[in-house]
């Protein structure tokens, strides 16, 4: 065990975490700082784990600084709040997704947008953290201390664990689907059925739209199906990708090197493909794909704080939460490897009582 101390942090708690790219995580203590006035103080309940603490913690996109404590889809229940709080009390269940600063006064924050803030978001890991120093941690550990106006209400009516993954996961298909309008009318494809892509299924048909799941294995069918959706299509079989009816758009949930050409090309006149994925490698795409039906090959990145309540009470309206396996934090490792082969059905939550 392992301190990590920082001259502005006031309180030592227990996290889990690693310092290279090639150890396995550990537990460490770090320090939490102080309630600030406009603070809110969180004892972590459950936290998702996403490919993106995968792609960090082995610093697979670059930029890691070590040690690192990742997690990025917390709920938890309020256990202090500063002085000036407003919005939350003590007892409240809350969540925090990916952002937990940013400078809310360039355009994209005070259009509620701070995942595009000009002057840059502090992500809730591995960020230099403006208020601490050092840098940030995240939700493998005991509390957290978050400013109000990046906290979320938790809806009582959800699950808790099987809620953690709509700060991320949720909100990161929520934001493009809604932005492009899928609803009823619209045939929507989503490719992918992991931990995103099971998310998007479910959302994209609570919002009324015939929604095609696109797959590379024909064992995942039968679950598409059970999820909402309406069409599954083996992008394995070239028979099946040429009778496939045009789409609106196109979700890519795939993190992985792929072909996206054969999506762009079923898409309808002025269709989008929208990528929320995160691939390490480029995604080469022909110039025919585009112009060809003037298509657009686009990207989309979470949502906004006032974005992510949003999703969290549709999925409450909705009754959908994230498919899960909750595990022991001890078997974090194993997780992590599990996930790396895609062996996850849909998404690992920790329950942090076992930190």
């Amino acid at each position: 065990m392992t301190d990590l101390n920082f001259s502005k942090a006031s309180r030592t708690i227990k996290a889990f975490g690693t310092y290279a790219a090639d150890k396995q995580l550990e537990q460490l203590t770090i320090n939490r700082r102080t309630t600030e006035p406009h603070d809110v103080e969180i004892e972590i309940l459950y936290c998702g784990i996403c490919h993106s603490d995968l792609h960090a913690i082995r610093n697979e996109w670059g930029g890691t600084t070590y040690p690192i404590v990742p997690g990025h889809e917390i709920v938890g229940k309020v256990t202090r709040v500063g002085g000036r709080v407003t919005k939350f009390k003590v007892g409240d269940l809350v969540g925090v997704g990916c952002i937990v600063d940013s400078c809310r006064h360039c355009d994209a924050c005070a259009g509620g947008e701070e995942q595009f803030c000009e002057q840059g978001w502090t992500v809730v890991f591995n960020y230099p953290d403006k208020i601490s120093g050092g840098m940030t941690y995240g939700g493998f550990s005991e509390t957290i201390v978050v400013d109000e106006h990046y906290v979320l209400h938790v809806p009582e009516k959800l699950d808790l664990p099987s809620a953690a993954p709509i700060l991320c996961a949720g909100i990161t298909v929520y934001s493009p689907l809604k932005h492009w309008q899928a609803g009823a009318g619209k045939r929507v494809g989503i490719i992918g059925l992991g931990g995103l892509g099971h998310m998007a299924v479910k959302i994209a048909k609570a919002m009324g739209a015939t929604v095609v799941v696109f797959s590379t294995s024909a064992g995942k069918a039968e679950d598409a199906k059970r999820l909402g959706a309406d069409e599954v299509v083996i992008s394995k079989d070239a028979a099946q990708m040429r009778k496939t009816p045009k789409l609106d758009m196109i979700l890519d949930t795939v993190s992985g090197k792929h072909d996206v050409n054969q999506y762009l090309n079923l898409l309808k006149t002025d269709g989008s493909l929208v990528l929320v994925g995160l691939p390490v490698e480029p995604l080469p795409v022909g110039a025919f794909s585009l112009v060809n039906g003037r298509r657009s090959f686009s990207g989309s990145n979470i949502g906004g704080i006032l974005e992510t309540q949003e999703v969290l009470d549709f999925c409450a309206k909705h009754n959908i939460t994230a498919e899960i396996e909750l595990i022991n934090i001890r078997d974090v490792n194993t997780a992590f490897e599990r996930m790396g082969k895609g062996d996850v059905h849909y998404r690992f939550v920790i329950d942090m009582k076992s930190l």
